[in-house]
C-alpha cells in the first residue's frame, strides 16, 4: 500500500527545548493511524510540522509522494491535509452556512456572492457524511459533536487526503463517539486516510490499523495495531508498568461513620436522589451527559440550589445556599472543566494552589508571607508529584495531567472532609490517570470521603467502592463491590 504521509527525521526546537528529536512518521493510504503518547510528548508539535505551521529545524516531509523543502499551510492544504483540532477552529457566531461556505468562497477568490450559492455549497458539505443539521443555526447553539461534523464537512469541501483529528473524542458521550466512527468508517471506504490522535486505550485499538507512540519526542515504537495490547501501549506511552489489579485490591470493605447523607433531593437536573457517604469511602455517580450527575455535583457544593429534600454533614442538616457554606463545612469540588472553573491559568502555580489558603496563612493584619505560600505549594507539588522546573511558572505551561494535579492540590491543601470530583481524569494521559487513581485510593485510606462523578466506567470500577447509576435525573440503579461491572454500569446507565 502506498504512503499518503512520510515524515522522516522531523526535528523542532523552542528557545532550547527540544520537543522533536528526529521523529520519523509514516502513513498508509486509506488507513485510520493512531498517534499516541502523554502529554507533552511532541503529538501536537508534529501535527503543526505536517500542517506547515511550524517549520522545522531539519527532517523531511513527503506528501502522496511528492518532497516539500519547506512547508506551509498553504502546500498543506493543497496537498489534501487537514487538521481538526481539539476547538474545531469555527465561528460561533456564524451560521452552519457560513462556517461551511466561507472557506470555499475565499479560496476561490469570490467578492461577491449570494445566500443560493452560500446554501448550495454547505448542503453539499454535509452531504458528503449524511449529516442532518439546522443549516441557519448559529454554531454556538449546537452541541459539541455537530461542530465537530462541521469540522468534518468544511475538511471534506477542501478536497482532504488525510484528515488529522486532534483528541476527536474528549467532550463526546459513548453515542457521539459511535457515530463519529462510522463517518470515520466511511470516509475510509472513499479512500481518505486518517491520522487520530489520542491516549484513550479502547478507542485506539476500536478504531486504528496502525499505531505509532512518541515519548519525549522520539519515537518508541510504530506497529500494526493488532501487533499491540494494552500492556504495551500503556508501557511503551509512559515507560512504566502500572498495576490496575493492586488499585481494585486497595479497596476499602469498612469503612468509618457517616459524614454525608442525601435524602430525597431535588433541584434543577435532578430529582429524589437518596445516598450516604461515610469517612474512608469512594462513592462513584455515573451516568451518560445529561443523567443530572454534574448537577447533582454542584448542588452537594451550594451551587445548584436544591427545591427538595435535605443534605445532612457529618450528623447536621446542611443548607449549602453557596459555595462558602460548603466549604465551611468540609466539602471541596474539583470541577469538569479545570481550565474555566478550576484554575487561573496565567497565574503561577504557587497562587493556584494556595489560594484556598490565604487566610489560614495570613497575619492578624491580612499579611500573606510569600515564603509561606512557597513552602505551602513546594509540599503539594512533591506530594501529588507535579511535574514541573519551577513551581513560579504559570500554570498553563504545565501538561494536561499535571493541571488537573494542581486542581487537586488546590483544595486538598484546605484539607476537606468530603472530596468531589467531576470527571477527574478527562483529558488527562495513561500515567496522570493512573497516580490521581491511586492518590484518591491513598486519600480513602486515611479517611477522607470522596465521592468521583463520572462517565468513564473503566474509572468508576477502578476507583470506587459502590456507587449509583443515574437516567433522566433520577437513581436507576445501586452497584456495590461484584456488581460494580461494566455490563451493569452501562445496563443502569440506559
Amino acid at each position: 500500500m502506498e504512503n499518503i504521509l512520510a515524515v522522516k527525521g522531523i526535528k523542532k526546537s523552542f528557545g532550547g527545548v527540544h520537543a522533536l528529536k528526529g521523529v520519523d512518521l509514516t502513513i498508509k493510504k486509506g488507513e485510520t493511524h493512531c498517534l499516541a503518547g502523554e502529554n507533552g510528548c511532541g503529538k501536537s508539535t508534529i501535527i503543526k510540522v505536517i500542517s506547515g505551521f511550524y517549520k522545522p529545524d531539519g527532517g523531511t516531509i513527503e506528501v502522496d509522494g511528492k518532497s516539500y523543502p519547506v512547508m506551509t499551510p498553504g502546500d498543506a492544504i493543497k496537498a489534501g491535509i487537514q487538521v481538526i483540532y481539539q476547538d474545531f477552529s469555527i465561528f460561533p457566531n456564524l451560521t452552519v452556512i457560513e462556517n461551511l461556505a466561507f472557506n470555499q468562497v475565499l479560496a476561490n477568490g469570490k467578492k461577491f456572492v449570494n445566500k443560493k450559492e452560500f446554501r448550495k455549497i454547505a448542503e453539499e458539505a454535509v452531504a458528503k457524511i449524511n449529516f442532518n443539521v439546522d443549516m441557519d443555526a448559529l454554531v454556538e447553539t449546537l452541541p459539541v459533536a455537530d461542530k465537530q461534523l462541521i469540522a468534518i464537512s468544511r475538511a471534506l469541501l477542501d478536497n482532504a487526503k488525510l484528515i488529522i483529528m486532534d483528541e476527536p473524542t474528549t467532550a463526546l458521550t459513548k453515542k457521539e463517539v459511535k457515530r463519529l466512527f462510522e463517518i470515520i468508517a466511511d470516509l475510509k471506504k472513499n479512500g481518505i486516510t486518517i491520522l487520530f490522535v489520542s491516549h484513550k486505550l479502547d478507542e485506539v485499538f476500536e478504531i486504528s490499523d496502525s499505531i505509532t507512540i512518541l515519548r519525549s519526542g522520539e519515537n518508541v515504537i510504530s506497529c500494526p495495531a493488532s501487533e499491540m495490547t494494552e500492556e504495551k501501549f500503556a508501557y511503551y506511552m509512559t515507560g512504566r508498568h502500572f498495576d490496575n489489579q493492586e488499585l481494585m485490591d486497595n479497596k476499602k470493605k469498612e469503612f468509618g461513620e457517616e459524614v454525608l447523607r442525601v435524602e430525597n433531593l431535588s433541584a434543577p437536573g435532578f430529582e429524589n436522589i437518596s445516598f450516604s457517604l461515610h469517612k474512608g469511602e469512594i462513592l462513584g455517580v455515573t451516568g451518560q451527559l445529561g443523567s443530572g450527575r454534574t448537577e447533582l455535583s454542584l448542588s452537594l457544593f451550594g451551587l445548584n440550589k436544591p427545591t427538595a429534600g435535605k443534605i445532612v454533614v457529618e450528623g447536621k442538616e446542611a443548607k449549602l445556599t453557596d459555595v462558602s457554606k460548603a466549604e465551611e463545612l468540609g466539602i471541596a469540588l474539583v470541577p469538569e472543566d479545570r481550565l474555566t472553573e478550576g484554575l487561573f491559568l496565567p497565574q503561577s502555580i504557587i497562587k493556584n494552589i494556595t489560594v484556598t489558603r490565604f487566610d489560614a496563612l495570613a497575619s492578624k493584619i491580612g499579611f500573606v508571607r510569600g515564603d509561606a505560600l512557597v513552602e505551602e505549594s513546594a509540599k503539594w507539588v512533591k506530594e501529588l508529584g507535579v511535574a514541573t522546573k519551577n513551581h513560579e511558572f504559570p500554570v498553563q505551561t504545565l501538561s494536561g495531567g499535571n493541571q488537573q494535579k494542581v486542581v487537586l492540590a488546590k483544595w486538598l491543601a484546605n484539607s476537606p472532609k468530603i472530596l468531589i470530583l467531576n470527571g477527574p481524569t478527562v483529558g488527562v494521559d495513561i500515567g496522570a490517570k493512573y497516580d490521581i487513581h491511586k492518590l484518591l485510593h491513598k486519600l480513602a485510606a486515611e479517611g477522607m470521603a470522596i465521592i468521583v462523578v463520572s462517565d468513564d466506567t473503566a474509572e468508576v470500577i477502578a476507583t470506587c467502592d459502590s456507587a449509583i447509576v443515574m437516567h433522566d435525573g433520577r437513581i436507576t440503579g445501586v452497584l456495590e463491590n461484584d456488581d460494580l461491572t461494566e455490563a451493569k454500569l452501562a445496563e443502569a446507565a440506559i
